[in-house]
């Protein structure tokens, strides 16, 4: 890669993919499933093992250093939970590692020699010495590239007493065997990347596989396996923890609901039996009300007609007096009339004697 293919990358691990406004970049997200989620998180098999005897080659899914930069920037907002990918991801390459690492053990069992439990635990106590030591030298060399020179000399000072202790445990494993069968190079498949170890491997042999970037990454790989299934149980727990938080706060709510429509219901009802006192209360003030008026009404219909019926009376008798008093003036006029009906017939009559009686003196 050219220096200036390394300032890109570098550009889009830092920026993302809107570094420069390039809409083309901008169409695939890194939610998308197409993108590998395992690169997205730093630890796809096939970056980590790229250029050692086990290269997978490229992946099937995209890898783009700005959509890892998009990731890290969206995840610090929220848990977009790419880990469960991830884990499934490596989860599926460990078991297969695994599984050719049992195969290899099985063809090493079928070619080489059948040898006695006691002298296989002392081959392979020198096995695990040689795994120490290989695993010291490589942590030395790397303090040294780093700088740090006083820690790899303590390092180197462990190797030493190592050394000494696999000294000790070939001496024993090989007393215990044939001159012949002691010189045949047992081999011993590596637990870690599944690469054949001998017995009779010198320091530089060991110190280039376990400090080699096959094993370093197959250890990354496991590691970082470990390390997502533990993020994944405390995001899960995390997220049941909410979801009770979020259920008792709900049940906390509807408590609260149910308690204020049970005080709703107990006022509304305090409040139709205050109604219904109040009703009850004013109907029977009303139908007091009503009977004495009715009372009253009855009392006044009552003096009315006896007003009344006293008017009538009075009425009536002035009335008989008054006609009464008019039926006798009507006959007293009548008498009188009569009484000068009579005076005047009779005034006449005496009238028409004196006359008579003139014309007869006459």
């Amino acid at each position: 890669m050219s220096a200036q293919a390394q300032m890109r990358a570098l550009l889009d691990q830092l920026m993302g993919t809107a570094r420069d406004g390039d809409e083309t970049r901008q169409r695939v997200k890194f939610t998308d499933e197409r993108v590998c989620k395992s690169h997205l998180l730093n630890c796809c098999p096939h970056d980590i093992l790229s250029g050692t005897r086990m290269d997978l080659g490229e992946c099937t899914k995209i890898h783009d250093l700005a959509l890892r930069a998009d990731y890290e920037i969206a995840s610090k907002e929220r848990d977009l939970f790419f880990e469960l990918d991830a884990v499934d991801h490596l989860e599926t390459f460990i078991a297969d590692c695994d599984r050719r690492t049992e195969l290899a053990k099985k063809r090493l069992a079928e070619t080489q020699e059948e040898i006695s439990a006691e002298v296989a635990a002392k081959a392979e106590k020198v096995h695990e010495l040689n795994e120490e030591i290989g695993k010291l030298l490589a942590k030395a060399e790397q303090l040294g590239a780093e700088g740090n020179v006083d820690e790899a000399q303590k390092v180197l000072q462990e190797v030493e007493k190592v050394r000494t202790r696999k000294k000790d445990a070939e001496e024993e494993y090989r007393n215990s065997m044939p001159a012949s069968s002691f010189q045949q190079q047992k081999l011993r498949v590596c637990e870690v990347c599944s690469a054949y170890l001998g017995l009779h491997d010198n320091d530089r042999r060991l110190a280039d596989h376990f400090g080699g970037k096959l094993h370093l990454g197959f250890i990354q790989i496991r590691e970082k396996l470990d390390q997502l299934k533990k993020t994944v149980v405390e995001k899960q727990e995390k997220r049941n923890q909410e979801r009770l938080k979020r259920r008792e706060e709900r049940e906390k709510e509807e408590r609260m609901r149910r308690r204020t429509r049970s005080r709703s219901r107990e006022h509304r009802r305090s409040r139709s039996r205050d109604r219904r006192r109040r009703r009850s209360h004013s109907s029977s003030r009303d139908r007091r009300r009503s009977r004495s008026r009715s009372r009253d009404r009855k009392r006044r219909h009552r003096s009315r007609s006896r007003s009344r019926s006293r008017g009538h009376r009075h009425s009536h008798e002035q009335s008989s007096r008054h006609k009464s008093s008019r039926d006798h003036e009507r006959s007293s006029r009548d008498r009188s009339r009569d009484r000068d009906k009579r005076d005047s017939m009779n005034g006449r009559s005496d009238s028409r004697r004196g006359e008579d009686r003139d014309t007869g003196d006459f």
